[in-house]
């Protein structure tokens, strides 16, 4: 029937509707005959330079950041190659666009701006599909070197999103792994677990694409995370599993379960403490103190930010105290007030930081009992105030300058901005410009006695790519605490702090340059642990001959040409 078959207009080659393969206009001419391409293209032939800067273009059109993420992601879903060189040609500007803040914005409107799947989805009400989902993906044994999986019950700072949460935030957050450190995404797989949601918007809404039901918990959670577990390392024996945005009463849970068995890692835990810990690094170094001598206050005791703390309990313990006095010098506070052994309903990552109550005696408290931000604070007066609550506004000017420090180090981290607890800009001017200061959002330099302040943004973008390329060079049998401590000195040892106003951590301008070193760091001490199961000749070299670039390759059944840049 020639070109139409019952009506119906054939096929185009599917090296057009391959991402990792279509090339759009640059496909050579002698790639266009052999592929059978020959008028599906236009004649133009261009170079991948030339594509990326009418892509920009077109970004630059787009007339919100929710329609730029859009945009972007349409780009992704037609050719990866061009996203990846835009996205890496555009970093500083175009993350917050393809993750934190604006990934909150698509994954609020996920189902209703539904385009198309990446990825897989697995459903709590069907485990026994979950190696038939994971096969149906089309990669081997060989072929995946990371999973990103959420269950989507703690999202940023906006909470339960289902299954438009999880399979945002893992796309946004492999994304950012490739930009950063050249993972490579044909070995890469973004897992959405679809165990309900509590989001009554979502359940009772028209355009919701998830099980609709609400968030199953206890034993039938937890077969499914374990048959989750087992099956994509068994069909993928090499692959870091990355857990992301879990609630408080699984992600710990979770995390602790696996760490022996499979090389798994949870960057609200692990990533969040071990940059933390680089930009308090930093700190130490402006101010010539020690960390033994630290006394921290950490505002949000929840995933984050006892994630914080644990980093930095092991980091003070490090450097002399013993692990008993080394809690001590962590006072946690929580939507209740501080955390004391008598407060009920205490999670168990929290109870090692609960004071005693007989410490807090004549302490002020508040209307409901419990003893406030502002009171910890003037009892305790911490050189360190880190916070991971959402509650806008909470680091006062009363508050901030209660901390008598000579260099207060205060880190309103909480994102996005809206949700910060302090503007950098009032921290500098209650302070004196004396304040050290890292947020969780990016802020420009701020102008303050002279002195241009670079706010250090404490953007887990500089470790957890470094971290996942390390465990991929080195197939380390585990993420260890060590590897992560390798992470976080290797970031801190990037910046030169000692000029007046200097950030405390990398510009994320740099975050190829900053990957790599993390990676060399992780590597290294994987193999010195003996967990690297691979040798290590030349980890630099290794590493760097891993770092997917984005740039066109040979088609199949071209002649390997194409334009290149």
């Amino acid at each position: 029937m020639g070109e139409y078959e019952h009506g119906q207009r054939r096929h185009s080659p599917a090296v057009l509707e391959d991402p990792l393969l279509n090339k759009d206009t640059a496909f050579s001419a002698a790639e266009r005959a052999s592929l059978g391409l020959d008028g599906l293209i236009p004649p133009v032939v261009e170079s991948l330079h030339e594509q990326a800067a009418r892509a920009y273009m077109q970004y630059g059109r787009q007339p919100t950041d929710l329609a730029r993420s859009i945009f972007l992601s349409g780009l992704q879903d037609r050719n990866e190659v061009l996203f990846y060189r835009v996205l890496s040609d555009h970093l500083r500007e175009l993350l917050p666009i393809v993750y934190d803040p604006t990934i909150a914005q698509v994954i609020e409107n996920y189902s209703r701006e539904y385009r198309r799947p990446r990825g897989v989805y697995l459903s709590i009400d069907d485990p026994g599909g979950i190696e038939r989902a994971l096969r149906n993906f089309g990669l081997g044994a060989g072929d995946v070197d990371l999973i990103v999986a959420s269950d989507a019950e703690q999202i940023l700072g906006i909470g339960d999103w289902g299954l438009g949460g999880g399979a945002g935030i893992t796309a946004g957050k492999l994304a950012v792994y490739t930009a950063a450190a050249g993972i490579d995404p044909a070995r890469v797989i973004p897992v959405a677990l679809d165990v309900g949601t509590d989001n009554e918007a979502l359940l009772n809404g028209p355009f919701y694409v998830g099980e609709r039901h609400a968030r199953v918990r206890g034993e039938r959670y937890d077969a499914f995370i374990d048959a989750y577990v087992s099956t994509a390392t068994r069909l993928f024996p090499q692959a870091l599993l990355h857990w992301e945005d879990f609630g408080p009463s699984n992600a710990r849970r979770i995390l602790e379960r696996y760490t022996g068995r499979v090389p798994t890692f949870n960057d609200d835990m692990q990533g969040t403490g071990a940059i933390v810990l680089a930009a308090v690094l930093g700190a130490m170094r402006v101010t010539g103190q020690r960390l033994r001598d630290q006394r921290v206050v950490v505002f949000g005791a929840g995933t984050a930010g006892i994630g914080i703390a644990d980093q930095l309990r092991d980091a003070m313990a490090r450097d002399g105290l013993d692990e008993e006095e080394a809690v001590r010098r962590v006072w946690a506070v929580d939507k209740q007030g501080l955390l004391t052994q008598d407060v009920a309903g205490l999670r168990d990552f929290q109870r090692p930081y609960a004071r005693p109550p007989a410490e807090t005696e004549g302490w002020a408290r508040d209307e409901d009992g419990g003893i406030g931000l502002a009171e910890v604070v003037a009892r305790v007066q911490p050189t360190m105030l880190l916070g991971t609550s959402t509650a806008r506004g909470a680091f006062t000017e009363d508050v901030v300058r209660s901390m008598k420090a000579g260099r207060p180090i205060v880190f309103p981290l909480s994102n996005p901005t809206e949700r910060m607890e302090a503007a950098p800009d009032d921290l500098l001017r209650w302070t004196g410009g004396r304040a050290l200061v890292a947020t969780g959002v990016p802020v420009e330099p701020i102008p303050y006695d002279g002195v241009d302040h670079s706010i250090a943004q404490a953007n887990n973008a500089l470790l957890y790519p470094g971290v996942g390329l390390g465990v991929v060079v080195s197939r380390a049998r585990r993420v260890s605490d060590g590897m992560l401590r390798a992470a976080a000195e290797a970031v801190a040892g990037m910046v030169d702090v000692s000029a007046p106003g200097a950030s405390l951590l990398p510009e994320v301008e740099n975050l190829r340059a900053v990957s790599a070193t993390v990676a060399v760091a992780v590597a290294r001490q994987a193999a010195e642990e003996g967990l690297a199961r691979v040798a290590l000749d030349d980890p630099v070299q290794q590493v760097q001959d891993a770092m997917w670039q984005p740039r066109y390759r040979p088609s199949p059944s071209g002649d390997g040409g194409g334009a290149e840049s």
